[in-house]
């Protein structure tokens, strides 16, 4: 068991990936060691892990891993292998970019550095999966800081789903700006939607912040109309699986109808998120893929049916927000605001600018 603390680790490296099962918080706070590949996938696809950058350092972990625990002899067979690990860890979750994001980023550095001894090479990548987790949190702590001017004003803010530590290295995106409100010794009170089917909300953001000690109240999803509506809503932050070029995003399945109900009641909407969530590749919302999960998340709360049995169920994971209901995109860059195309380019750019001098 690790202790609880403020901000918790998400995802590390010990020997092997090791990250915290967040299918039993808050109940139990257990820790996986993902021994080979297929493990790491199958934390990914079944949310052992979840939220995009989580995801992805998870992804870059597997990849070093997958080196680790190959037999190949010279950097030429151990690019095969990896070439192969990148397809199978992209299959686990298809709306989170950052996965793709970063199994291309480790594919990169090998194929960089295939003149290396193998061995030499396998270190390689596990600095690099190394520095994809820290520079996540380094993220996530600039998007703390250029949120929280956002969040000045505001004193009761709306989140959605699990956008906190627990979705990323450790410090957050969405929650990254609310935390550096309360470290500011600011007020701030946050209305925690519950976030059905899986109750991420719930189970995790509302843990989060409590363990942070910040102001919350926990909701149901369909009680978020009513609060706007008694003007006891300053603005919605959220977070994102996948940023489209135009501005569109992609976030948990709930977040279009916040934006709809944002907009009907003059609430801002800020979206934060790394810009490795950005994808430019992907013109717009509608070229989104859109992740279908298991039935059973929508008829059982754990174990227990809520339904009758053999009902047919839709479970559409994602949503995507029209980038013109969306007011800012808070970044470690800095923050965006309509026209979304040109600024987020720019940011991507100076990222990745960044990262290669580093």
């Amino acid at each position: 068991m690790q202790p609880m603390a403020e901000v918790l680790k998400t995802v590390w490296w010990d020997k092997v990936p090791c990250l915290i099962d967040q299918r039993r918080l808050p109940a139990t706070l257990d820790i996986v060691r993902c021994e080979d590949l297929n493990s790491v996938i199958e934390a990914i696809r079944s949310m052992q892990v979840r939220g995009a950058p989580a995801i992805g350092i998870t992804a870059a972990y597997g990849m070093a891993l997958a080196a680790q625990r190959s037999t190949a002899q010279t950097s030429s067979k151990l690019l095969e292998k990896l070439a192969k690990a990148k397809a199978l860890l992209d299959e686990a979750r298809p709306t989170a970019i950052n996965l793709a994001w970063a199994t291309q980023r480790m594919l990169d550095v090998a194929q960089a550095n295939q003149t290396l001894e193998v061995d030499q090479l396998r270190q390689r990548l596990l600095a690099e999966a190394e520095a994809i987790r820290d520079q996540d949190e380094a993220m996530c702590r600039a998007i703390g800081q250029h949120g929280k001017v956002l969040l000045a004003q505001s004193r009761n803010v709306l989140t959605h789903c699990n956008a906190g530590g627990l979705a990323t290295a450790a410090y957050g995106t969405a929650l990254a700006p609310i935390r550096a409100v309360h470290e500011d010794g600011q007020p701030i009170h946050v209305w925690v939607d519950e976030t059905r089917p899986f109750l991420q909300g719930a189970r995790l953001t509302a843990w989060e912040l409590q363990q942070a000690g910040i102001d919350l109240t926990l909701i149901t999803d369909n009680m978020a109309a009513y609060f706007m509506q008694q003007g006891q809503v300053d603005c919605i932050i959220v977070g994102s699986d996948r940023i489209a070029a135009n501005g569109d995003v992609a976030n948990k399945i709930g977040t279009y109808g916040l934006a709809v109900l944002a907009k009907a009641h003059n609430i801002p909407l800020y979206v934060a998120a790394p810009t490795s969530t950005i994808d430019l590749q992907t013109a717009n919302g509608a070229a989104i893929p859109i992740e279908q999960r298991s039935s059973q998340e929508v008829t059982h709360i754990g174990q227990q049916a809520i339904a009758a049995a053999g009902i047919k169920v839709a479970h559409p994971a994602f949503d995507v927000t029209p980038a013109h209901l969306v007011t800012a995109i808070i970044t470690e860059q800095g923050i965006a605001y309509p026209p979304f195309a040109e600024h987020l380019q720019t940011m991507v750019e100076a990222a990745n600018a960044a990262n290669a001098s580093q």
